[in-house]
């Protein structure tokens, strides 16, 4: 299997929570997006966007409220509006299926394992309760010559460990993918409240790239 397909791997389960929204065209393939909301083992709910095609379902169709496993890719896509541009996160589905709410293992509703570059210097830092944190963003190869741009979150002695990276420090991380609210001041001096995506992680190591 080609190590662009395998370096990129994403499985959610949760429950379907808004209808589909056209996001795009692909030589006559549609796409759409929709929220999954996934449980944490806390109890804590994160809404995950993910991105499907027509030929995988019908997307006319109303699937609020029933529980779905899928597995694809973590993508990112430049989002531009207006004279802004930003990222915008969605899991791309490759596989699907339907289940009982009640066959979900939380353990496993929510892995993502990642191989790719480091592409900025780390952000090391520690919050008022004194717990240590370090930001990446993770390059991750596509087929095609494309990449996608993953912000990944560590902790503690990951933290310290993940601060040490270089910028092109090959790496690989697993975790779990989560959602965050969060206030953005605007410049009429108002607030709104925004979605951040990020990756948080619970493995991390340097990886040895093959010549």
């Amino acid at each position: 299997m080609d190590s662009k397909i395998t370096n990129n791997t994403v499985v959610l389960a949760g429950e379907v929570v808004s209808g589909f929204r056209y996001s795009h065209e692909v030589y006559g393939e549609g796409f759409y997006t929709m929220t999954l909301a996934v449980k944490r083992l806390s109890g804590e709910i994160d809404h995950l966007p993910v991105i499907m095609s027509d030929r995988l379902l019908d997307v006319d169709q109303d699937y609020t409220g029933l529980t779905m496993q899928v597995s694809g890719q973590y993508r990112s896509y430049n989002n531009v509006k207006g004279n802004k541009k930003g990222l915008s996160l969605n899991v791309f589905v490759r596989d699907f299926y339907f289940l009982s709410a009640d066959l979900i293992d939380a353990t496993k509703s929510n892995n993502i394992t990642l191989t790719g570059f480091v592409c900025k210097p780390p952000v090391y830092r520690k919050t008022p309760l004194g717990r240590e944190i370090a930001d990446l963003l993770l390059a991750v190869n596509r087929p095609y010559g494309k990449s996608d741009y993953i912000p990944c979150i560590t902790w503690g002695r990951d933290a310290r460990y993940a601060a040490g990276f270089e910028v092109g420090a090959a790496i690989k991380i697993t975790g779990r993918i989560q959602s965050r609210e969060y206030s953005k001041l605007l410049e009429n001096n108002t607030a709104e409240t925004r979605t951040a995506y990020e990756v948080s992680v619970n493995l991390i190591h340097e990886w040895r790239i093959a010549r």
